[in-house]
């Protein structure tokens, strides 16, 4: 563990915006809410903030990419691995790294995903320990609200000052780096760090009185017992925005876009979601979301 102070931990942020080969990201503010975007000076970044509108994740998954541009006279061109930048992402909770190691799971699984590894790879995460959790939050009771692996480097605020642990040779080599002025954090410190932890933990406004382990369990039962669902599913407008905004959500569509002349187009890659109207329509036209809904109101009607 590094300690560094509030004013040096500014010079260190800014270094990393002078450098031209990294691609710094950090959460500021956007109105009453806050966000993940390019920084420009060490100013704007918010380390207090509760929640973020997007999680990090559309850095390496974006809500649009193109995989592969084609022309009929030379042919298919794919994105290059050298073409994607460092990517230094500065404030991300606990919550979100863990969601980042999910991730990971579901893109490596079967055919590991070359656009979204080398994303990975070539980034550094900076994490920070929540300072002011949102009133909805319930990372406590998941077991993410304090992490001890997965980023490069941790803060915690410690008034005038940042304990910085190191949890990768990356995360290191970019302290020793741009850094001036950190030192070695003492017994008190590490103390202090742990006390902040357990702060963390008591903070949540959301009470569970049972197990998280049983969650599953209970939406199945009230799926089938409840009129719960089908109450609220009256108001649900089929917008989409709760699963594309969760920080595990990984569905995707890919379309081919042709140019009108036909000689030229490309292939891109779009963030989809289950809730959203046309996700089941197939080549044929049929929507088996639909389908499945009737088939459900039918068997139930009998």
């Amino acid at each position: 563990m590094r300690i560094i102070s509030k004013e040096s931990f500014t010079d260190f942020v800014n270094d990393l915006i002078k450098d031209s080969s990294l691609n710094v990201i950090g959460v500021k503010s956007k109105g009453d809410k806050f966000v993940f975007g390019p920084l420009e000076a060490a100013d704007e970044l918010r380390l207090d903030y509760d929640v973020t509108l997007l999680p990090p994740k559309k850095y390496f998954f974006p809500q649009r990419e193109t995989l592969v541009t084609y022309n009929v006279g030379t042919g298919f061109s794919v994105k290059s691995p050298a073409e994607t930048k460092s990517t230094v992402i500065i404030g991300v909770h606990p919550y979100d790294i863990v969601a980042l190691l999910h991730m990971d799971e579901i893109f490596s699984e079967t055919k590991s995903d070359p656009y979204y590894f080398e994303k990975r790879k070539s980034s550094i995460i900076i994490g920070v320990n929540i300072q002011k959790m949102s009133k909805w939050c319930f990372a406590s009771y998941m077991g993410c609200a304090t992490i001890e692996y997965g980023y490069d480097l941790m803060l915690t605020d410690l008034g005038n000052r940042y304990a910085i642990n190191i949890g990768s040779q990356k995360g290191e080599q970019l302290l020793d780096k741009y850094s001036k002025n950190v030192g070695n954090a003492l017994a008190r410190d590490i103390q202090l760090v742990g006390q902040k932890k357990r702060e963390i933990m008591a903070m949540t406004q959301q009470k569970l009185d049972f197990p998280p382990e049983s969650i599953p369990q209970m939406l199945s039962k009230s799926y089938e017992e409840s009129t719960f669902w089908e109450k609220h599913s009256e108001k649900c407008l089929a917008c989409g925005s709760c699963v594309l905004v969760c920080p595990t959500c990984y569905c995707f569509d890919v379309k081919d876009n042709s140019d009108l002349s036909l000689e030229h187009g490309e292939r891109v890659r779009t963030w989809d979601g289950c809730l959203l109207h046309d996700f089941a329509i197939i080549a044929s036209g049929e929507n088996l979301k639909i389908c499945s809904y009737f088939s459900s109101a039918s068997n139930n009607r009998r």
